[in-house]
């Protein structure tokens, strides 16, 4: 039986205009321009450039064109969409003079690893099925460099898709002839053999040959840093084991790493550019945050026509309440951008206040313990908006360019009772370690004890969480002879 029910509900809802001051809060810098493009492709009334303005646009002073009754009754003036001070002139600080090389994107170029094998292939002199089994093979290689596909699953993968019958003998001749190319260690199927093929273009010493021994035979200890284990099973001294450990350590263990991935690089741009003015600090955002939008003038010509016009039919009305939506949709994303740059520089002044001293100075050890909510409760906002500027920002600095992320950390207790950064307890942790003998390294327990002398309260599962986040092995793999 059916029922008919009366409920009343609480529920928050996202405006267009949120959410579309949301997405663009969270994009870096680098890809506001291709955001702002987008939007004037699809918003002919948005459009760049500056305007001289005198008066102030205000929602209240457009007319609503829903009603066929009240159509034509009072005059559209174009000039309350474009003369607005605020929007039809705005610039964003930042702004260094508008140099057109300052807009241009810094892109690196290069070939990727799969364009610099095939290029490589092409010398060869290869008959058809064995050019076809190279492409097959460079096809299979990781980004890292390595095959890890099983030379049966390739030949079923040559004969499903490209109809050519092999053997694995001959795939593994056409292998070798591509492990012949650079990078060296390049199509190698686990790493001994990647290291192998590295040791094979150097000078065949004494060491070199060494080395290729205790890859072949004693991988396992070399893993485990067992030196002593490998100095009596080969009979060798301790110099001549390190010069071998020496030339085996310096191999690269992903020969793909330098030509893998795309073709075009971006190099990371700052959103922020931090100074230091005789003790002060000087804080503005980059350039590109800086665009010159306005609401397009040409419209000011559909409205002049109805004005003019003496009949007043319906599709006029449906082409003025079209333009009416495009201007209103323009000066909506001309505010969101506004909106972006003061939460962005509210944001950003907020962490400077709280890292001050290490602003100043760039002294890791001078960084305080500083949360999400700590910045939030600041600047009056909420803590995800934080969130969204932290994780997709970076700010440059006299020390460099740091993500602002880099800035938030927990506390640390301490003898004084005060509170350290979880960063500073990390840098003093790696001077430590940089400093312990690599002949007996420090375990964590040792280190916990070196840390509760300089003050700092922190138990060996934090040192050993807080070292492998620094990727520093345990003291076993940090031994050396």
């Amino acid at each position: 039986m059916q029922r008919l029910d009366l409920r009343q509900l609480l529920s928050q809802k996202l405006s267009p205009q949120q959410i579309q001051f949301i997405k663009l809060l969270q994009i870096p810098t680098v890809e506001l321009e291709a955001r702002i493009k987008e939007e004037m492709e699809v918003n002919p009334a948005l459009e760049e450039g500056r305007e001289e303005a005198d008066t102030e646009y205000s929602d209240s002073d457009s007319e609503d064109y829903d009603s066929d009754d009240d159509y034509g009754k009072d005059e559209v003036d174009i000039n309350d969409y474009l003369n607005d001070d605020e929007i039809s002139g705005y610039k964003m600080q930042g702004d260094r003079g508008g140099d057109e090389e300052d807009r241009e994107m810094p892109i690196a170029m290069s070939s990727s690893l799969n364009d610099n094998l095939m290029d490589q292939l092409g010398f060869l002199a290869l008959d058809d099925k064995q050019y076809t089994i190279g492409m097959q093979l460079i096809g299979s290689i990781d980004s890292d460099g390595y095959i890890r596909r099983e030379l049966s699953s390739i030949a079923n993968d040559l004969a499903f898709s490209q109809n050519v019958m092999t053997t694995e003998e001959e795939i593994e001749q056409v292998l070798h002839m591509i492990q012949t190319f650079d990078p060296a260690g390049i199509g190698a199927r686990d790493l001994p053999e990647c290291l192998l093929l590295q040791l094979e273009r150097r000078e065949q010493d004494e060491t070199t040959r060494l080395a290729e021994r205790i890859i072949k035979e004693s991988f396992d200890e070399f893993t485990k840093k067992h030196y002593q284990k490998i100095q009596s099973k080969f009979n060798v001294s301790e110099d001549e084991l390190k010069k071998a450990i020496d030339v085996i350590i310096k191999l690269n263990p992903k020969p793909g790493g330098s030509g893998a991935g795309m073709a075009r690089v971006q190099y990371i741009i700052p959103d922020f550019i931090l100074t230091n003015e005789n003790g002060q600090l000087q804080l503005s955002l980059n350039s590109r945050n800086a665009p010159d939008l306005r609401i397009s003038r040409s419209y000011a010509d559909m409205f002049d026509a109805y004005d003019k016009s003496d009949k007043k039919d319906k599709k006029l009305k449906e082409t003025v309440t079209f333009v009416k939506q495009k201007l209103d949709a323009a000066k909506w994303f001309i505010d969101a951008i506004r909106q972006r740059q003061n939460t962005l520089l509210r944001t950003m002044e907020s962490i400077i206040k709280y890292q001050h001293e290490f602003f100043l100075e760039g002294d890791e050890s001078k960084l305080r313990p500083m949360i999400l909510k700590d910045i939030a409760e600041d600047i009056g906002m909420d803590i995800s908006t934080v969130s969204r500027v932290a994780n997709s920002k970076a700010v440059q600095t006299e020390f460099g360019i740091y993500p602002l992320k880099y800035f938030f950390s927990e506390g640390i207790a301490t003898d004084s009772g005060e509170d350290a950064s979880s960063r500073e307890v990390k840098h003093i942790l790696k001077e430590i370690i940089d400093k312990e003998s690599k002949r007996k390294p420090l375990s964590d327990e040792k280190i916990e004890k070196m840390l509760n002398e300089k003050g700092y309260n922190i138990a060996r599962r934090t040192v050993a969480k807080y070292r492998e986040q620094l990727n520093i092995p345990v003291a076993r793999l940090r031994k050396e002879l």
